[in-house]
C-alpha cells in the first residue's frame, strides 16, 4: 500500500473523532484489526476483531463532553502516526495527548497500538 492511500484511510478515521460520527468506521476496519487501547493502565485493553473494534472506537467517538484536537499525522508506507489531545473539559489539566501507532493493509485499518502521556 502507498503512503498516499494509508494517509487518505487514517484521515477518514481521524475525522470519526473529530466529527463524533463513527459511520465510516464499516468501511475502514479489517475483520482481523486488533486494537490496544489506553485504558486501563498500564498495559490497556486488547480488542481483537472488526466487531470489537469498532464497538470500542464508536464509544470513544460519541462519548459525550469529550473531543479530540489533532495534532499530527505522519506516514510512511502501510504505517501511520496519529497525534491527538483527548479533552474532557476547557482546561489544558482535563486534557491528555497521546499517540495511535497505526497500520493498514488491503484498504483497511488493521491494527492500532494507542498510549497517553503519564502523569
Amino acid at each position: 500500500m502507498n503512503a498516499a492511500s494509508t494517509e487518505t484511510i487514517l484521515r477518514r478515521f481521524n475525522d470519526v473523532f473529530l466529527s463524533h460520527n463513527p459511520a465510516a468506521l464499516d468501511e475502514l476496519v479489517g475483520e482481523d484489526c486488533i486494537v490496544e487501547n489506553t485504558q486501563p493502565a498500564p498495559n490497556g485493553s486488547r480488542h481483537v476483531g472488526r466487531a470489537a473494534c469498532i464497538e470500542l472506537w464508536s464509544g470513544i467517538a460519541t462519548t459525550p463532553g469529550t473531543w479530540f484536537v489533532s495534532e499530527d499525522l505522519i506516514v510512511t508506507g502501510e504505517r501511520g502516526i496519529l497525534l491527538w489531545r483527548f479533552c474532557w473539559g476547557e482546561d489544558e489539566g482535563q486534557s491528555v495527548r497521546g499517540v495511535n501507532l497505526m497500520r493498514v493493509a488491503d484498504g483497511r485499518i488493521v491494527e492500532a497500538l494507542g498510549y497517553v502521556k503519564g502523569n
